[in-house]
């Protein structure tokens, strides 16, 4: 047998069946002709009991681990391996996945550093540094010792009992990184995990270690919380453990029952994660995942009781699109995706005004314009928006915005409104009216988009220049008295 020197206390003679891999062969070789224990650790064992599908595959090497993933390499032939020299790892891309090499090392982070301090470690020590006891479960490679389970801190057990426990001290293991404060829940979430009660303390307890670490590791973990089964679950954690007020206040501020007289209004924190769940049942984009989370965010910036109606939140809407640049900015996401939230918030309230019979076809053909693509994920959001207990008015709510839904799509097949743009382009108004550049260009364009999103018009080119011959003499006139009387500038 391989000597692994300190492992052999740790060993317990419990072997698992590996999957009909073509890479472990390889490392059960690999291992035996470079005379270096190698073992698959973390998420791809975890993975493999409880049944998951398994893919990339984290090795660790009782040695230097960026020879291992050479010496890998070159026995499959592969030119691609990414080393990463400070941390003592490489990775060996594959077509379709990646397999990264590690030796066995221990990590500290210190008071106010985002960046560990590495050292060489023992099999058993790489272990106790690792996050949680359900990715502290190792399988040697050796053939001496093939399959081979190391499990020191019986993340096995916890795998079955469905928990989420550190394998040290909570206070030591979030000290080495914070980071897996918000790991613990993530994996609760999508595991669908209880986090042991030690562990949940340490973190309440630790919350404000999270402000260490760098904004871009935080957000990874908040948009893999966003994409569990569940969502709701992980925020729930958040807020309990205290975190959430650090990493997201705008959400926490969501939490409360306002109450005044006899008037109630629902808890807004869970009736976004109601939406949040709702959608999710129907999506994987996490955009219109993160449109549900932020849907309602300026509510309690915008709260004001009526004594008749209770607490309102008129114009919640607009002021909650007027926030989603500065979260973006803040939680260094793609700026691009800017608009798209932008524009679902601003509209999500909009539906619901339109679904009385006596709305004019007017409203609705404004509201496919301004939606345009987007129409069909604002439906979406609505349907999830709806989060009452009571079925009959969950079916009477549907009802409606299956109607909705259906004039809509009499109303665009007939005036071809989505993604509509004007029959008639603001430098052909200034070339066949002789008009410089200026607001007067946008008025007359503006006329004649009202006009056809009024029905006075069919949405036509022709149409629509004759609409503007008869109206533009009018609307100069009215322009140039504003202009005269110094409302106006007459040029832009």
């Amino acid at each position: 047998m391989v000597n692994t020197g300190k492992t052999e206390k740790i060993i317990r003679k419990i072997t698992v069946s590996l999957p009909d891999d073509p890479v472990i062969p390889i490392l059960s070789t690999l291992s035996e002709e470079i005379e270096t224990p190698l073992y698959i650790v973390g998420g791809y064992v975890r993975d493999l009991l409880l049944g998951r599908t398994v893919k990339d595959i984290d090795v660790m090497a009782a040695g230097d681990g960026v020879s291992v993933a050479k010496a890998f390499a070159g026995k499959i032939g592969a030119r691609n391996v990414v080393v990463y020299e400070k941390f003592g790892t490489a990775m060996v891309k594959l077509s379709d996945r990646d397999i990264e090499f590690v030796g066995a090392r221990k990590e500290k982070y210190h008071e106010r550093s985002r960046k560990p301090s590495v050292l060489p470690a023992t099999v058993n020590e790489d272990l106790s540094r690792r996050d949680f006891t359900v990715n502290a479960i190792a399988v040697a490679m050796h053939p001496s010792e093939y399959g081979v389970l190391l499990d020191p801190f019986k993340g096995k057990a916890d795998l079955k009992k469905k928990i989420i426990r550190t394998p040290l001290d909570p206070d030591e293991t979030f000290d080495d990184d914070p980071l897996r404060m918000l790991r613990a829940i993530r994996f609760a979430a999508h595991l669908d995990f209880t986090i042991h009660r030690d562990t949940l303390q340490g973190i309440k307890k630790n919350k404000e270690r999270i402000s260490i670490v760098s904004q871009e590791r935080i957000t990874d973990e908040l948009l893999k919380i966003i994409q569990a089964g569940k969502p709701s679950a992980g925020f729930i954690l958040l807020k309990e453990t205290g975190l959430l007020k650090i990493i997201f206040p705008e959400i926490d501020a969501l939490a409360g029952v306002d109450q005044r007289y006899e008037h109630h209004h629902k808890d807004v924190f869970y009736h976004t994660l109601q939406v949040l769940d709702n959608i999710s049942e129907h999506t994987d984009d996490i955009y219109l995942r993160i449109v549900a989370l932020v849907h309602d965010i300026a509510k309690p910036k915008t709260k004001a009781f009526h004594p008749r109606h209770g607490w309102t939140f008129h114009n919640h809407e607009e002021l909650g699109a007027r926030m989603i640049k500065h979260l973006f900015k803040r939680f260094k996401l793609p700026l691009d995706r800017v608009p798209y939230v932008e524009k679902l918030v601003r509209l999500h309230l909009r539906p619901m005004a339109l679904v009385d019979e006596g709305v004019t076809d007017s409203a609705v053909r404004r509201l496919l314009f301004e939606a345009g693509e987007e129409i069909d994920d604002l439906m979406k959001l609505c349907r999830a928006d709806i989060t009452s207990k009571n079925p009959r008015k969950v079916k009477q709510y549907l009802n409606n915005y299956n109607r909705l839904v259906k004039r809509m799509e009499e109303i665009e097949e007939k005036d071809r409104l989505r993604n509509w743009q004007p029959p008639i382009r603001g430098d052909e108004i200034m070339e066949r009216f002789d008009i410089p550049p200026s607001k007067l260009v946008g008025i007359l364009k503006k006329a004649v988009e009202d006009a056809i999103l009024d029905g006075k018009i069919p949405n036509e080119y022709e149409a629509a220049l004759e609409y503007l011959y008869e109206v533009k003499d009018e609307i100069i006139r009215e322009y140039d008295k504003q202009v005269s009387s110094g409302g106006e500038n007459r040029c832009e």
